[in-house]
């Protein structure tokens, strides 16, 4: 069960809820949010008993899907708080029932499906390189494959930071390349 308890007062707890830009985050706030996010995503799909047909067991290769997803979190958070007005629960609701629809167009133009997945195809505009073969991969253990595919994204993020900072002065801290 997911716990929307606030925790205990302390200095190391996060701040109010602030919208997730996947893009920036570093390679250590990216695997909190991947493992936040899979938590109550996982919440989510076993209170509302909602199918696969609305959140499929491989959303997280779908970025169409975690910004879906990560919005719906946010909303929730942000409802649920404390400090909020006592109607805001019944905002997030009429607000779900909007996003449970805009996640099954995703999830049907994607091609992802229960027992297996696929990239989301890709349309080559003309002049663009023509968009690569599309196969469908089984599904065989979801919560390995997610720490698989966290750790590979988390490493890639590693990678890309330290680059970013080799090209650092340790002097000055301009970054030359």
């Amino acid at each position: 069960m997911f716990d929307a308890r606030p925790a205990p007062a302390g200095d190391d707890l996060p701040g109010p809820p602030h919208p997730i830009n996947w893009n920036l985050l570093t390679a250590h706030a990216l695997e909190e949010e991947w493992l936040e996010l899979n938590r109550w995503v996982h919440w989510l799909r076993h209170t509302y008993g909602l199918t696969a047909s609305v959140i499929p067991p491989a959303w997280h290769h779908h970025p169409e899907l975690v910004w879906e997803l990560s919005a719906l979190h946010l909303h929730w958070l942000c409802a649920y708080d404390p400090d909020q007005d006592g109607s805001a629960p019944l905002g997030w609701h009429r607000d779900f029932a909007e996003a449970r629809q805009r996640l099954r167009d995703w999830v049907t133009a994607s091609g992802t499906r229960l027992d297996r997945d696929r990239t989301t195809r890709q349309t080559a505009w003309p002049g663009e390189p023509a968009a690569p073969a599309v196969e469908d991969v089984p599904i065989v253990h979801r919560e390995e494959e997610f720490v698989a595919f966290v750790i590979d994204q988390v490493a890639q993020r590693q990678a890309a930071e330290d680059a970013f900072y080799a090209g650092a002065d340790t002097d000055t801290g301009e970054v030359t390349g």
